[in-house]
C-alpha cells in the first residue's frame, strides 16, 4: 500500500511539474510572438509614414516678415516669434558692408515672400535653436511645404552643413539635383558657394568672391 501510494504522488507531482513547464513555454513563445508583433508594427510603412516628422509642436499666425529666403517672423497670439526653415540654407543677404550678401539672396527672400508674406500659416515645429528661433516645416498643401518649393527653385540648397546635421526632409537631395539639372536659380552660377561656406570665408575670414546684393 505504502509503495502504491508513493508511486501515485510521484506520478501527480511529475504531471504537475510538466504542466507548469508548459505553461511557462506557451508563456516563453507569447511573449517572443507578443514583442515580434509590435516590431512588426514598428516597421511597418504605415507607422514608419506617421512618425516621420518628429514635430514638437505647431504656430499658427500671420507672417508679418520675411527676412531673407529661409528666415521670417509671423506673429502668434500677439507674440512675435523668429521662424527658421528646417532642412535648407537660402543666400545670405547682406548685413553691412563687413557682411556682403550672395548672389540671388534678394530673388530668394522675394520668392519666400510671395508665397507666406501676409498670410496666415500653420507652421508645423522641431525645435528652438539656440538662437530662439523655432525651427519648422511650413506646409503650402497635403503634399508639398514652402521648405521644398524654395529648393525645387533653386533659391535655397538643402541644407548639408555638417555632414547633413540639419537635414530634417529626406526629399530635399532629390529636388536640389532636379533644380541643378535645370539650371535654375543659383545653379546658374558656374560656382555658387553654399551660405555656410560663405558665412566662413567671407564673413569671418574676410575673403569674398561673387558678392550679390
Amino acid at each position: 500500500m505504502n509503495h502504491l501510494f508513493s508511486s501515485l504522488t510521484r506520478s501527480f507531482v511529475g504531471t504537475l511539474s510538466r504542466s507548469r513547464a508548459r505553461r511557462r513555454s506557451l508563456g516563453g513563445l507569447a511573449l517572443v510572438f507578443s514583442c515580434a508583433a509590435i516590431a512588426w508594427v514598428g516597421l511597418a510603412p504605415g507607422a514608419q509614414a506617421k512618425s516621420e516628422g518628429n514635430y514638437r509642436f505647431t504656430l499658427e499666425g500671420r507672417v508679418v516678415q520675411v527676412s531673407d529666403g529661409d528666415t521670417f517672423n509671423m506673429l502668434v497670439n500677439g507674440r512675435t516669434r523668429r521662424v527658421r526653415m528646417a532642412s535648407i540654407d537660402a543666400p545670405e543677404v547682406g548685413k553691412g558692408r563687413e557682411q556682403p550678401g550672395q548672389p540671388f539672396s534678394q530673388a530668394s527672400r522675394q520668392a519666400l515672400a510671395a508665397l507666406i508674406a501676409g498670410k496666415t500659416v500653420v507652421a508645423r515645429c522641431y525645435e528652438e535653436d539656440r538662437y530662439g528661433r523655432s525651427i519648422c516645416d511650413v506646409p503650402l498643401s497635403e503634399t508639398e511645404t514652402a521648405n521644398q518649393r524654395m529648393v525645387a527653385q533653386g533659391l535655397a540648397w538643402a541644407n548639408m552643413e555638417k555632414r547633413g546635421q540639419f537635414l530634417r526632409d529626406p526629399r530635399m537631395p532629390d529636388l536640389q539635383r532636379a533644380a541643378r539639372s535645370q539650371g535654375l536659380g543659383i545653379w546658374s552660377e558656374t560656382d555658387p558657394v553654399e551660405p555656410w561656406r560663405w558665412r566662413y570665408q567671407c564673413w569671418r575670414q574676410k575673403q569674398c568672391a561673387g558678392q550679390g546684393d
